[in-house]
């Protein structure tokens, strides 16, 4: 059996039971893909399922406000990714009329859709045959095939040339599927377990001894006392309140006031926030 072939076959035996593969509609992996971004499934599930229960469709979405996508958005992270998923419904409503587009250049076309994002949706939703390279995918290719315990920082033309190269010409978004869940449950960046690896024994890295990474510092995200976590404690404020919020509620979020004037006005650039009247503050409108 191919490498393809193994991998597929685990797969289909060991695959999880996520409500976006239940539901391969163009619209549940979207906004599947926009949450799933830099962000574990277990964080995703609650809020997609509630999403998709509340806007089942890019119209439904898009007749809703901006401030409202945020407000479901929830403790999710990154809440840009809020505005951009209803803006790309909005547009896909008066371009496409209401129907997410398979075509990957109108895909890219969409506010917040890049090159893995409308290459996902174009492989998940409609079964074209295009690489999908995220995080998880790129570690399982420099491990299995390159032998090295991390890839490079960011895609290189190799990579995406690999990527295209081991393609199966039938199933191609199977495949995409089956190395996306091998890096995400078994082939992980801290603890691997290739105990339970369907390809251990084609594994380049693991025939190497598991050699260290000898790239740049990979660096673990800080949060306590950063801008995102003001940031998020602002926004936690706006959420939770059923109206325009006064600037001493959002005074009273964060001890560092100069810190504090610094992520609001960001906030307030980012579109996630709206100054109104009498000094409140509101979520966009």
């Amino acid at each position: 059996m191919t490498l393809q072939d193994d991998l597929i076959a685990w797969f289909d035996a060991a695959a999880r039971d996520l409500p976006w593969r239940r539901d391969m509609s163009p619209w549940s992996v979207m906004v599947s893909e926009f949450m799933l971004q830099q962000t574990p499934v277990s964080r995703v599930l609650p809020v997609f399922d509630a999403w998709m229960r509340r806007w089942p469709s890019p119209a439904a979405l898009a007749a809703a406000s901006p401030g409202e996508a945020v407000r479901e958005w929830g403790r999710l992270g990154y809440p840009r990714r809020a505005l951009r998923l209803h803006a790309a419904a909005t547009a896909i409503v008066e371009r496409h009329g209401g129907a997410v587009p398979s075509a990957r250049e109108a895909l890219l076309a969409l506010p917040g859709v890049g090159d893995y994002t409308a290459s996902a949706i174009a492989s998940f939703a409609f079964g074209d045959r295009h690489p999908v390279l995220d995080t998880n995918v790129r570690r399982v290719f420099a491990r299995v095939l390159e032998g090295v315990a991390f890839p490079s920082p960011s895609v290189t033309a190799a990579e995406r040339a690999l990527a295209e190269s081991l393609m199966p010409d039938d199933d191609a978004h199977r495949w995409a599927a089956a190395t996306m869940e091998l890096g995400a449950v078994v082939c992980t960046a801290r603890a691997p377990r290739c105990g339970d690896c369907p390809v251990a024994d084609r594994c380049r890295w693991r025939a190497a001894g598991y050699p260290e990474h000898d790239g740049p510092p990979r660096r673990g995200q800080a949060w306590a006392g950063t801008d995102r976590q003001v940031r998020g404690r602002l926004m936690a404020v706006l959420r939770d309140a059923d109206g325009p919020v006064a600037r001493d509620a959002l005074d009273a979020a964060w001890d560092d006031h100069d810190q504090l004037d610094r992520c609001l006005h960001s906030l307030v650039v980012d579109g996630l926030l709206e100054p109104v009247k009498d000094g409140r503050f509101a979520l966009p409108s």
